[in-house]
């Protein structure tokens, strides 16, 4: 591979794709020379623009639907969907061929994100395509229109950066990375969608960020995406006389973001549309939930546009004689969205949670509590002692409930409406007001929607030594389970410990010692381990043994499961094994099987099939 001109980010984001890139040879310390992709894509059948957006939607038309030369790109006349506004815009009048969140359903361990399911609600004659393929078509249309616009600089050739929620775990990471490599992203890193944001911050100031944060700050980092709630604390530390910045927490996978607002907001107009006496069908409350996107977007962008309509297409007579014709106003967007996800609540608010239904549909499994203020309130209670080993940081003051921020920056294009970012922000200074702290400022100047990319390509430079890194590692401490030996107790289950394999803070690129415990595999069948991780406990070393914790403190994650091959032993055999954690280059969590006594390595994989494992 020739040397590489430029440093790629691609944000591979649930409503909106977007590419940045750093040219590296006229860029120079923190002056950098940096610019966004306009993705060619088709906007219309036959009509092709090039935005800065690529908007995450996969459309499937039926045989038939389209002409020859509707879904001709400039590169390939041989596509049989499409991809970004004209899939956006064509699946709002027929739902049931159009994918959407792909990324949130990447990240699913509900279901088997290797099979075909999405749409997920279409009828059987509408072709399905798996989570993971509708990604890899997103990530090759964006590496199509690059090649396209830069033929001297084939993609193949350069440093790839593609950012991810910080609350993805080991597994939904994973396949983030296969998507890539399928799309033939050779040469890749994966990178916190959080801390993108804020090399983007970074990379704008030209330098002057050294004056807008101190040594002691606790930068909050608050994203508000299309599927996700991610939430992260960067610490502004001192090192051999320069600033640098650590990575101390991440919060929780909390699936909620706009696609919940899109959907309250279609249940509201829903309702105001049955006392006019109209009412709609699942099909139609579907459209009606894009429709509702799109006049969100209005709205949020444009503060001197006050009503936008919303029409939504009638399937035939025997339904609804004609369109359905309503409109969402400011008010409406401005209450719903306030109040419903960004309740004013005290530092001591906790996501409610409601018993389940036995049976329910098969859909995304989205946050109970819709309010995103009480998620926060949750998290900086919980990394209260975030701070406490870490070297230049006083303890917080007596009494103190949760952890304190002195910045906060903003990212996700729900924040596009400073009505929205100021009640975030009120809030917090609420509850450091009450104690005794003093107010966070607001971190300005963000490009809400090309922020992860642009901050993604600057990582990509930075790797080079050319500028500030944030540092941190994992943001999770990994556990396996293991199960006591002990006598058989009717109706009680053998006692589980949790063996630590990886430490909290492993860095890119780095292996931990092996823990002395060994696992028993039997050759040539799959063995499954469940699996645990933690965001709290900082201090566990490789071969920690817990014989018991709070439900805080560790979350069980998807299992993970291993095969020996059956070469040189004997069918059924037990064959006792080590695990062996390493963080590779790309950011992906790496577990190993060691045969004991041999120099065998054997990959162990995360269970990605939706449950499906014995």
């Amino acid at each position: 591979m020739s040397e590489s001109r430029y440093s790629i980010g691609v944000d591979l984001g649930t409503t909106h794709c977007a590419l940045s890139y750093v040219d590296l040879l006229a860029s120079d310390g923190e002056k950098t020379e940096q610019g966004v992709l306009n993705v060619t894509q088709l906007t219309a059948p036959g009509t092709l623009e090039s935005p800065h957006l690529l908007p995450s939607f996969l459309y499937l038309p039926h045989a038939g639907e389209m002409t020859p030369g509707d879904l001709t790109l400039p590169w390939t006349s041989e596509r049989d969907y499409a991809v970004g506004e004209l899939a956006r815009s064509r699946g709002a009048g027929t739902p049931i061929r159009l994918v959407s969140s792909a990324k949130s359903w990447l990240c699913h361990p509900g279901v088997d994100r290797r099979a075909a399911i999405l749409p997920n609600d279409a009828p059987p004659e509408v072709t399905r395509v798996s989570p993971l393929e509708s990604s890899v078509r997103y990530l090759t249309h964006l590496r199509e229109a690059w090649d396209h616009a830069h033929p001297e600089a084939p993609f193949a050739d350069q440093n790839i950066t593609v950012t991810i929620p910080a609350s993805f775990d080991p597994a939904a990471r994973e396949l983030t990375a296969e998507a890539a490599q399928a799309a033939g992203y050779a040469n890749m890193t994966l990178l916190e969608e959080p801390q993108a944001a804020l090399y983007s911050w970074i990379q704008k100031s030209g330098g002057a960020w050294r004056k807008e944060v101190k040594v002691g700050d606790i930068i909050l980092v608050v994203d508000v995406g299309g599927g996700t709630t991610d939430l992260s604390l960067i610490a502004v530390i001192e090192r051999e006389g320069n600033l640098e910045l650590h990575r101390v927490a991440v919060g929780e996978h909390i699936l909620l973001g706009g696609d919940n607002m899109d959907l309250a907001l279609a249940h509201v107009v829903a309702r105001k549309l049955a006392a006019q006496g109209t009412q709609a069908d699942p099909w139609q409350l579907r459209a009606l939930t894009y429709a509702c996107r799109s006049a969100k977007e209005a709205l949020l962008s444009d503060a001197s546009v006050d009503t936008v309509p919303i029409v939504v297409p009638s399937r035939g007579s025997k339904l609804i004689g004609g369109s359905i014709r309503t409109e969402l106003t400011r008010a409406e967007l401005t209450q719903i969205i306030l109040e419903g996800f960004f309740p004013q609540v005290d530092a001591t608010a906790r996501p409610a949670a409601r018993t389940r239904a036995g049976l329910t549909q098969l859909g995304l499994p989205y946050a109970q509590d819709a309010g995103v203020t009480r998620h926060l309130a949750a998290f900086l209670g919980r990394q209260v002692q975030a701070l406490a080993e870490l070297e230049g940081f006083g303890a917080l003051p007596e009494g103190a409930t949760f952890l304190h921020p002195t910045a906060i920056l903003f990212n996700g294009g729900v924040f596009k409406s400073p009505l929205l970012s100021q009640r975030v922000l009120d809030i917090l200074n609420g509850w450091l007001a009450a104690e005794g702290a003093a107010p966070a400022r607001l971190l300005g100047g963000a490009d809400l929607d090309l922020a992860v990319a642009r901050g993604a390509a600057y990582y990509g430079y930075v790797k080079r030594g050319k500028g500030v890194r944030i540092r941190g590692g994992t943001a999770r401490a990994y556990y396996v389970a293991v199960e006591s030996a002990m006598p058989a107790v009717p109706g009680m289950e053998p006692p589980v410990s949790a063996l630590c394999v990886a430490p909290f803070g492993m860095e890119e690129g780095t292996e931990v010692p092996l823990p002395p415990q060994e696992f028993g595999l039997v050759v040539g069948e799959p063995v499954h381990f469940r699996f645990f991780g933690s965001s709290v406990r900082r201090q566990d070393l490789v071969g920690t043994m817990l014989d018991y914790w709070s439900p805080d403190e560790l979350q069980e994650l998807e299992e993970i499961q291993a095969t020996l091959p059956t070469e040189g032993r004997t069918s059924g055999e037990v064959v006792p094994v080590r695990l062996h954690a390493r963080v590779t280059e790309a950011g992906t969590l790496e577990l190993e099987a060691m045969p004991s006594g041999t120099s065998e390595r054997w990959k162990v994989e995360f269970d990605v099939r939706g449950g499906a494992s014995a």
